[in-house]
């Protein structure tokens, strides 16, 4: 059978089959004990090979063009355990300055107990990439379309870089999905995800995955089962179900995000809109070459004279809530959320000013969440 449309994949791929019902949905197994069958397959959740954990962890890897994969608790599960799986004492590895607040402090925290060393970037270009590179480097971590800004790296000219130097590459491809991006085509090793997001898409599942060639996730494998990390059957059979619309979800929020996006960037008391859709991003251009579809998460900031905290309180419909990707709209404070761990100063370099507001566009009309918009910015004061 030739290849099938992604739509088709995200429906399909990782199902499992109902031989004693025939349903039409993959059974679920609650169980944590399973037949011994030898050795070199011992079935245990922690293991991260019960029948539900491969069902989601095969259907992901398919839609990232990639030959395997793991599913984890959270999206910092998968993270921390995919680095720490390819460094060691001694170590370097290279991060983008521009970095989810959590795996930033994940690395500031962490690694110096381990006597890993790492270095930010100044900046995104693949100088900033070059000269970040020492003799002990191992890797390059990136995130693109970053978060809160939606800054891009060039995928591939990081993995052209990285494998002159003989280094692996990482990449948090939440803010995308893969129905807008698929890093494996340009390059890159390893992708990870927060499966809470996009993946999960109703705000009711806490997830994670990393996916990248057999190899590659046996070394991840190798540090998962002593980590412990793994999600539970009932969660991943909710992904596998989530996943299902992922095509249709995102390819709605991509289309609201871009109209929200040319809303907000005609008002007068917005200063800026930073989604690559927009002609006048900086980088637009590399995302019409890498990038499927331009997401639908957005940043804005507003005029000085409008209070971020009365705009947030004057929301109706859009939810002022913590996290992101489901299909309900949602914004917040980068700020004073996603990225309190990091220091003013560390915020300020990324950009990330305390009139910035972060948006997650949802399902929902777009007409109703630009009226609620409207509302809240005229209201805020």
């Amino acid at each position: 059978m030739a290849k099938k449309h992604f739509n088709t994949q995200c429906v399909h791929e990782g199902q499992l089959e109902d031989t004693q019902y025939e349903s039409g949905v993959s059974p679920l197994y609650m169980a944590t004990n399973y037949a011994f069958e030898g050795v070199e397959k011992k079935r245990y959740p922690r293991y991260f090979n019960t029948p539900n954990l491969e069902a989601v962890a095969q259907k992901v890897a398919a839609l990232e063009l990639a030959e395997s994969g793991l599913v984890f608790s959270s999206g910092m599960a998968a993270i921390s355990t995919a680095l720490m799986s390819f460094l060691s004492q001694g170590d370097h590895v290279v991060l983008q300055n521009d970095l989810y607040g959590g795996t930033r402090n994940f690395v500031k925290t962490e690694f110096p107990k381990y006597g890993i060393a790492f270095t930010f970037t100044e900046g995104l270009s693949m100088g900033d990439f070059e000269k970040a590179i020492q003799p002990n480097t191992k890797g390059i971590y990136i995130e693109t379309p970053s978060n809160p800004l939606l800054k891009l790296v060039d995928l591939k000219a990081i993995a052209s870089l990285a494998q002159a130097n003989g280094l692996w590459t990482m990449i948090d491809n939440t803010f995308a999905s893969p129905v807008n991006q698929n890093p494996t085509a340009f390059g890159i090793d390893i992708v990870l995800h927060s499966a809470t997001k996009y993946l999960g898409g109703h705000s009711d599942i806490s997830g994670g995955i990393v996916v990248s060639s057999k190899a590659n996730i046996e070394r991840v494998f190798d540090s998962a089962k002593n980590l412990g990390g793994n999600m539970s059957e009932f969660a991943a059979w909710m992904l596998e179900r989530s996943i299902k619309t992922l095509a249709l979800r995102v390819t709605a929020q991509n289309a609201n995000a871009q109209q929200i996006a040319q809303w907000l960037e005609a008002h007068q008391d917005i200063d800026a809109v930073y989604y690559p859709g927009l002609k006048n991003h900086p980088d637009h251009h590399l995302a019409t070459q890498q990038m499927k579809g331009f997401g639908g998460m957005l940043s804005f900031t507003l005029k000085k004279e409008k209070s971020v905290e009365c705009f947030l309180e004057n929301l109706q419909l859009i939810k002022p809530v913590m996290s992101l990707a489901g299909v309900e709209s949602t914004a917040l404070s980068p700020r004073l959320t996603s990225h309190a761990l990091l220091t003013e100063e560390e915020r300020l370099s990324q950009g990330i000013s305390p009139q910035l507001i972060r948006f997650s566009t949802g399902i929902e009309a777009v007409s109703d969440l630009i009226s609620d918009l409207e509302h809240a910015i005229y209201t805020a004061s």
